[in-house]
């Protein structure tokens, strides 16, 4: 949707079921933030490690992206149309906060892994 309202050109259309099924999914997220979160509190209750206390910020770093920040403000920010206006910097961050998540989503996923092999 972004980068159509960007762009001016459809890169992909799923339709108006799509959209509904990818808003649901996008919205899976919540559960999926609070229970990594409880898992990196659980490894802080453990022992204080750095890396989880970066990757609990990082990933709690989603609320701002989900609730405060959504891709129809940072489009209408980037475009100029957008009746309340905010710094530009604070729009490029905005699309950033949707990136922090992937260093703890690749750490949950090396850790996965690693379990796994251990119980084969």
């Amino acid at each position: 949707m972004a980068l159509f309202r960007l762009l001016g050109h459809e890169f992909w259309n799923v339709g108006a079921f799509g959209n509904i099924l990818i808003s649901v999914v996008d919205y899976t997220e919540i559960p999926a933030i609070i229970l990594a979160s409880l898992f990196y509190i659980s490894e802080l209750r453990k022992e204080l490690k750095w890396g989880s206390v970066v990757f609990l910020i990082l990933l709690n770093s989603q609320w701002l992206h989900l609730f405060w920040i959504t891709d129809e403000i940072i489009v209408a920010q980037l475009t100029g149309s957008a009746v309340v206006t905010m710094p530009l910097w604070l729009s490029w961050f905005a699309i950033m906060l949707d990136y922090l998540e992937l260093p703890v989503m690749y750490d949950t996923i090396k850790r996965v892994v690693k379990s796994l092999q251990k119980t084969v």
